[in-house]
């Protein structure tokens, strides 16, 4: 599709076009937002490192068709397979997500589906916007990186400075559809945000014009979308570790769609009947608090534990609690009558859980669960906590536990979740004995990893020295953070990826 076949002399829906205008034309001028990035992305490989070290690397990783080789594709990190930039997209938001350990992002993902002053409240949810976008962003351009006949004129830098601020600016997309605009209440899940976003940066990447953008992201619209049920009761599983990876696949496949000629629906969104908003959103129009910036990626939580993330501060404080009843030499074992939360909406809705938990997608998304192993333990949760083969999986006095928490909402706390100044993810946790003795309550308003904890960036910066230690030498882990934190201007994305490659550099 040349760029005339591609113009907009039709009607188009604003909503396209002001993301294309934004991803083409916006300047990342926020230094510290870039800061953010550099964190994010490295926090994100990590991820996937730790991913690769756990035993709980998915068998579908690697070509779709064992065997199959790409010549000069995408070099998977942490693994010898060199893919074609499509399944590349799909293999590396995998390995960043699988273990929910990468960073999060709240919006209203939850909502009555009026939206109406006086109707029932509307909740948020959160996302893991790294897993979800990286995956597309990084095998992009090591593709393009390694390719110079698939490039043009208007291609940008192929350095990690523009991996940066594709980073953002999919950021920022996801997360400014995802805080007030409730795809959850139709029964979708956001990885249909993931798609567009991705598409979005991932057409910049690849040198479409604006235009093209434009046709492109309607295709992502056009798409059909996910159904949520995979992520709650029951239905819980390890889809939910590769659900972004799946979007970021096709947003590929799209944008390369879209080069290669295919012309999208430029009133996707606003068609009557057929258009997105009358067939899947009820008729309702999309809400915007900002205009697209830098603000989502100053803003996302990075996770030091590898649990859903609006259980972070009940477990923080259920820490705490630990501590009071080891100092007041207080038992356990039959001894408690009930634990009771107070929390925001989100997490009464999308983590409180009872009855049987079927696979480790369904224990790290159960704040029941999370907070008697982390009262048994005395220790943050880790991600082989929550396995088939985990000893808590089977421990008896779990399930006695989980028996006996009370999460409750507290509508204090539901404001200052929404309240986009505060961001809170409060909750407050108290023990109550059967002698009828009660602990203090202990309450956590923002937990370590949010950007309001001053202990955020250290500990990030730990688990990202951490967990690339895990696959690479000390000297090697030193030169991949060298290469984003003070190189990422001159770094090309095809060197950078071959630190962390582990195949044979040469095709001889």
């Amino acid at each position: 599709m040349d760029d005339t076949a591609a113009s907009l002399t039709q009607p188009t829906d604003h909503v396209l076009t002001d993301i294309a205008r934004y991803v083409y034309h916006y300047e990342i001028e926020s230094s510290f937002a870039l800061a953010r990035a550099r964190t994010a992305l490295l926090d994100a490989l990590g991820c996937a490192m730790e991913t690769l070290s756990s035993g709980e690397c998915p068998a579908f990783i690697g070509p779709f068709v064992q065997g199959c080789t790409t010549r000069c594709g995408f070099r998977l990190p942490g693994t010898a397979f060199e893919l074609d930039p499509v399944k590349g997209a799909f293999d590396m938001a995998v390995l960043i997500r699988y273990l929910d350990h990468n960073d999060a992002f709240t919006g209203e993902e939850w909502g009555h589906p009026s939206g109406t002053a006086g109707s029932e409240s509307s909740f948020a949810s959160s996302s893991n916007i790294a897993a979800d976008n990286i995956g597309s962003i990084l095998a992009v351009a090591d593709w393009l990186s390694r390719n110079p006949a698939e490039t043009s004129d208007v291609t940008p830098p192929l350095t990690i400075q523009t991996v940066l601020i594709a980073l953002v600016k999919a950021y920022e997309i996801q997360g400014c559809f995802q805080i007030l605009n409730a795809f959850n209440s139709v029964g979708l899940d956001h990885v249909i945000l993931v798609k567009v976003a991705s598409t979005a940066v991932v057409s910049w990447l690849l040198g479409l014009s604006e235009s093209q953008a434009v046709h492109a992201i309607s295709q992502a619209w056009m798409d059909g979308h996910p159904l949520r049920v995979y992520r709650h009761g029951q239905n819980t599983g390890p889809r939910k570790g590769w659900a972004g990876g799946d979007a970021c696949m096709r947003a590929v496949q799209l944008a390369l769609l879209t080069r290669s000629g295919q012309p999208g629906a430029l009133t996707v969104l606003s068609a009557p009947r057929w258009g997105f908003k009358d067939a899947i959103f009820q008729g309702r129009e999309f809400n915007f608090p900002r205009s697209f910036n830098s603000w989502v990626v100053e803003n996302t939580i990075f996770k030091l534990t590898p649990v859903e993330a609006h259980a972070l501060t009940a477990m923080e404080a259920m820490l705490k609690l630990r501590r009071i009843l080891n100092e007041q030499a207080v038992e356990l074992k039959d001894n408690i009558s009930k634990i009771r939360v107070r929390t925001h909406a989100a997490a009464c809705l999308i983590i409180d859980k009872s009855g049987p938990l079927n696979n480790a997608a369904d224990r790290d998304h159960c704040m029941q669960y999370i907070l008697a192993v982390t009262l048994l333990k005395g220790a943050q949760p880790d991600s082989c906590d929550f396995s088939d083969a985990s000893p808590w999986a089977i421990d008896p006095r779990v399930e006695y536990l989980c028996k006996k928490i009370e999460i409750v909402e507290s509508e204090q706390y539901t404001r200052d979740y929404l309240d986009e100044g505060k961001r809170s993810l409060a909750s407050a946790v108290s023990v109550i004995f059967e002698n009828g003795n009660r602990t203090e309550e202990v309450a956590i308003e923002h937990p370590l990893g949010s950007p309001k904890h001053p202990g955020t960036i250290g500990a990030v910066e730990a688990k990202i020295h951490r967990n690339l230690g895990l696959v690479f030498s000390r000297d090697k882990v030193e030169q991949i953070i060298a290469a984003v934190a003070r190189k990422a201007e001159t770094t090309m994305v095809h060197d950078f990826v071959d630190m962390l490659w582990r195949g044979k550099t040469s095709y001889d």
